[in-house]
């Protein structure tokens, strides 16, 4: 599983990326986390406003932080 947090590394994306791996933590689950820093990047991933978090691809958030709970949901399904 490859989850990519997207965003230049601001307060926004840190707590993106905190809450995947609590989520993660969580369920007792690995995955392989990416950090997307570069915008040029982050548009061509189809993201247009940070932060950003896709799972395997698929996008799951963009411009809002979702919390580990909601995460958690993203995993299991």
């Amino acid at each position: 599983m490859l989850i990519q947090v997207l965003g230049p590394g601001c307060k926004n994306c840190k707590t993106v990326e905190a809450n995947v791996r609590e989520a993660l933590q969580a369920l007792n689950m690995e995955a392989n986390v990416e950090k997307v820093t570069d915008f040029s990047d982050i548009i061509n991933l189809g993201v247009m406003k940070t932060p950003g978090l896709i799972i395997d691809g698929e996008i799951k958030a963009s411009g809002r932080i979702p919390s580990s709970e909601e995460i958690k949901g993203f995993l299991t399904k």
